[in-house]
C-alpha cells in the first residue's frame, strides 16, 4: 500500500489551536466485517487490533476526571469489540452522551442479533455509515450486498423509535463521494435522501453528515496508484476556506487509538501523528488525567486540507452551516 505520509508532510497548512475538549473519539479497534474503498482507517476482517479492557478503564477514568460531555466511538466496526457494551454501560452511568459509529450490517453479525436493542436501552446516538441511497452505488464502495443489510439495519433501528423526532432516539447517516471529489450541499442531499429512502423503504432519519475522503490509508493508496492523488490535492487546496478553520473538529477534539495513544484527530492517528505533550515522543491517555491541552498546538499537514475545503468536513458532518 502506498504510503501518503511522504507527500502530505510537504504541504503546509494554516496552524491552529485546541480550545475547550468536548469530545473524546476513541477507536476500539481496526476490525471490520466490511472493508470500504474509501474506509481511511484500513479496517477490515482480517484486522486484529483491539482495545483491552485496561485501555477501556483509563477511558472511563478519563471521562470521569475531564468531565467530558460526549463519547465518540469508532473503529473498524466497534462493536464487535467485547468491551464495546461494558464502556457504553459505564459512560451512560456518568449522563455522558455516547455516539456509535455503526456500519449498520453489524447488526446482523452472529452474536450481534440484541446489539440494536442494546443501543436503543441505552439511548445511544447512532451515526450510520451510508454512502448513497442508490444499491449499486453503495455495494461498488462497500461490497455486495451491504445496501441490502444497510436498508435491514435502518429498518430495524427505526422499528425501535431510532430516528423518529419524539423518542429522542438519534439516528443520523453519512454520506461519503464515490471518489476524488467533494461533496454536494449537505442540506440539499439531506432532503433527497429523505425522499427516497422513506418513499421506497418507508425508512426515517434525522440528519445526514456529508464528509470530504481523506487522502490517507486505503482511498489514499488508491489515489497514488491511479495518478490521481496531486488533483485531488489541488481540488482541497483550492477549496479551502478560512472561515472553517475556527470550527474543524480537532479545536474540541481529542482522538484515543486501541492502546489508549492520543491523536489530535482520527486522521492524524492514522497516519501515526501523535499528539505533542510535555515533550514526550509518544502521549497516552493516562498521561492527560490531570494536564491541560487547551491552547496548545495541533499537528497539520495536507491532509487538513480535506475537513476545510468547501462546506467543511467533520465527523459532525460539513461546518459552513455549523458556522452560519
Amino acid at each position: 500500500m502506498h504510503d501518503t505520509w511522504p507527500l502530505l508532510e510537504q504541504i503546509a497548512f494554516p496552524p491552529i489551536r485546541r480550545g475547550r475538549l468536548d469530545t473524546l473519539q476513541v477507536n476500539l479497534g481496526y476490525r471490520c466485517n466490511q472493508s470500504c474503498v474509501h474506509c481511511h482507517v484500513n479496517a477490515g476482517p482480517n484486522r486484529t487490533e483491539e482495545m483491552p479492557s485496561e485501555v477501556v478503564d483509563v477511558v472511563l477514568a478519563f471521562l470521569a476526571r475531564k468531565r467530558v460531555a460526549t463519547l465518540d466511538i469508532t473503529g473498524g466496526a466497534p462493536e464487535l469489540n467485547q468491551h464495546f457494551r461494558k464502556l457504553v454501560r459505564a459512560a451512560r452511568k456518568m449522563d455522558v452522551q455516547v455516539m456509535d459509529r455503526c456500519n449498520l450490517t453489524v447488526l446482523e453479525v452472529p452474536g450481534q442479533e440484541d446489539l440494536a436493542q442494546f443501543l436503543a436501552c441505552e439511548e445511544v446516538e447512532i451515526t450510520a455509515s451510508m454512502p448513497c441511497y442508490l444499491e449499486d452505488n453503495v455495494d461498488r464502495q462497500r461490497g455486495k450486498g451491504v445496501f441490502e443489510g444497510s436498508l435491514r439495519g435502518l429498518q430495524r433501528l427505526n422499528k425501535l423509535g431510532y430516528g423518529r423526532a419524539d423518542t429522542g432516539l438519534v439516528l443520523n447517516l453519512v454520506y461519503n463521494p464515490q471518489g476524488p471529489s467533494l461533496p454536494p450541499s449537505q442540506e440539499t442531499l439531506e432532503a433527497d435522501y429523505k425522499r427516497v429512502l422513506g418513499e421506497r423503504y418507508g425508512i426515517e432519519f434525522n440528519r445526514l453528515y456529508t464528509l470530504a475522503n481523506m487522502p490517507i490509508q486505503r482511498f489514499g493508496a488508491i489515489l497514488v496508484s491511479q495518478g490521481e492523488f496531486d488533483r485531488y490535492i489541488d481540488l482541497l487546496r483550492h477549496a479551502h476556506l478560512d472561515a472553517n478553520l475556527e470550527h474543524v473538529m480537532c479545536r474540541n477534539l481529542i482522538s484515543v487509538d486501541w492502546r489508549g495513544y492520543v491523536y489530535d484527530c482520527d486522521f492524524n492517528q492514522m497516519l501515526d501523528l501523535p499528539l505533542e505533550h510535555d515533550r514526550r515522543e509518544r502521549t497516552h491517555l493516562s498521561d492527560l488525567l490531570d494536564a491541560e491541552i487547551a491552547g496548545k498546538p495541533i499537528r497539520v499537514a495536507g491532509h487538513c486540507y480535506g475537513c476545510t475545503a468547501g462546506q467543511g468536513s467533520s465527523c459532525g458532518g460539513a461546518l459552513r452551516k455549523a458556522a452560519e
